[in-house]
C-alpha cells in the first residue's frame, strides 16, 4: 500500500515523492530540474526511483 501511495504522489507531485523516498540530495535536485524543464521526465524519474528497490 505504501508503494501505491508513493506512485500516486509521484504522478501528482514528483519532487514531493522523491523527497519522501530519498530525502534531500542529488535525486531531489535532478527531479526538480526535470520537472522544471518538462513535467513528464520528472514523473518518470520519480516512478523509477520509487520502484527500483
Amino acid at each position: 500500500m505504501n508503494k501505491l501511495v508513493h506512485i500516486i504522489l509521484a504522478l501528482l507531485l514528483p519532487p514531493v515523492a522523491v523527497f519522501l523516498k530519498s530525502g534531500l540530495g542529488k535525486d531531489l535536485i535532478i527531479n526538480i530540474v526535470l520537472c522544471l524543464i518538462f513535467y513528464v521526465p520528472g514523473i518518470l524519474h520519480a516512478i523509477w526511483l520509487i520502484t527500483k528497490k
